[in-house]
């Protein structure tokens, strides 16, 4: 395993830094003020569309994606510490870069399964960043961590598909400019449990489709995803062409969804969480306390030592996660998968907490990125499945080698 960075990356990571310094920090806080005085907050704003335009004039723009032929053609190994340096500013900049969930996600779902057509009709206008999309999975009534119970029904009627169902926390589906949903629902619930789902795509314009509420985080929205949404599809009815890869195929394509997006989230916690340590740092040297800078204090030394030992283990794993899965496959680093999806927030959000406390009630204010940091780091041990079922997951997979 050789985790230096080559020639590319090296190039992309001085590119992106430099963006970062001059075009993504300056731009927080006029996002920020343009939030604040917004008639909709949801609308994007002028400031995005300008990071958009310049992230694309330098070459930043769906580095996300392997396929060549419609991303970056980076290997997960080379996107890897551009996603970090993205979790710098985790609302922003990967929006900026064309690189943030749930997009992400629904242009691999594209690329992979689509058909021409959805490619054309649906992918272009995501790659070119006119669009936005949203992903249907989580309902209210079920424990949606087993997809299988997924209860939303999607019904064969002649040459359509008729939609019935609620789906709930749908990142995306609150902005305005969000026009596609995938939606997960049930196409046949008597066959094997795992070839019972499918996968759709909705336009947010169809009949039957109901907004019902924005679902906030913490009691605060959540901007930098398009928000989350609760979605009611009430004989929603689309063309059976818009079904994605084939009936029965819906769980297979969420697995394959799911593996590049939970590595893509623990890369940007990476980065949030370098973020975090630096703030601590410079807090510790600045803030006088008892006579004496609090960087003296033992206790706020073990947590800088401690945060820089396990910001460097996560990054480890995640790397090594990232060379498995470009060299053996989505499959063959599903252990890893699960122990980074399990261990780098949980990483993040110490270090946050931490950061958060030198940082006294200036941590918990807005005078700082640390709180919406921690929500965000805190909020992905549930999102992509929560820490509990990967646990148990993991924990079979050793097991089994012992039975």
């Amino acid at each position: 395993m050789d985790f230096a960075y080559d020639a590319k990356t090296e190039e992309l990571r001085g590119k992106l830094l430099a963006f970062m310094d001059s075009h993504v920090h300056p731009a927080e806080a006029v996002l920020e003020r343009q939030l604040h005085d917004a008639a909709d907050p949801w609308q994007r704003q002028p400031v995005l569309d300008e990071l958009k335009a310049e992230a694309r004039r330098q070459g930043l723009w769906n580095l996300f994606l392997p396929d060549a032929e419609h991303g970056g053609g980076l290997t997960n190994l080379q996107y890897a510490p551009l996603a970090e340096i993205t979790g710098r500013s985790p609302h922003l900049a990967p929006e900026a870069l064309n690189c943030a969930a749930p997009d992400t996600g629904n242009m691999e779902v594209l690329a992979m399964f689509g058909t021409d057509e959805q490619k054309k009709q649906w992918l272009q206008p995501l790659l070119d960043g006119e669009i936005r999309s949203a992903f249907c999975m989580t309902e209210p009534d079920v424990a949606s961590s087993d997809a299988t119970n997924i209860a939303t029904r999607i019904e064969r009627d002649g040459d359509d598909y008729v939609i019935n169902g609620r789906k709930w926390w749908s990142s995306g589906a609150m902005n305005p400019n969000c026009a596609i949903f995938i939606v997960m629902g049930k196409t046949d619930p008597g066959a094997d449990r795992h070839r019972q789902q499918s996968q759709i795509l909705v336009p947010r314009d169809t009949p039957g489709v109901t907004i019902e509420r924005e679902m906030r985080v913490f009691g605060y929205g959540d901007h930098a995803h398009g928000g989350h949404a609760e979605i009611v599809f009430d004989d929603v009815r689309v063309p059976a062409t818009n079904l994605i890869a084939g009936e029965g195929e819906g769980f297979a394509i969420a697995q394959a969804r799911l593996g590049p997006g939970r590595i893509h989230h623990c890369m940007r916690l990476i980065g949030m969480a370098e973020r975090a340590l630096e703030l601590m740092c410079r807090r510790a040297v600045s803030r006088v306390a008892f006579g004496k800078p609090i960087a003296t204090q033992g206790v706020v030394q073990e947590w800088i030592a401690e945060a820089r030992v396990r910001i460097e283990q996560a990054r480890l794993l995640v790397l090594k996660t990232a060379w498995l899965m470009d060299t053996v496959g989505n499959k063959g680093a599903h252990t890893e998968i699960q122990a980074i999806k399990i261990g780098t927030p949980l990483m993040t959000e110490w270090v946050l907490d931490k950061a958060i406390q030198a940082h006294g009630a200036g941590g918990v204010s807005q005078d700082t990125p640390l709180a919406e940091l921690w929500v965000a780091a805190r909020t992905l041990r549930l999102a992509d499945g929560p820490d509990e079922v990967h646990r148990m997951s993991l924990a079979k997979r050793e097991l089994k080698k012992y039975l």
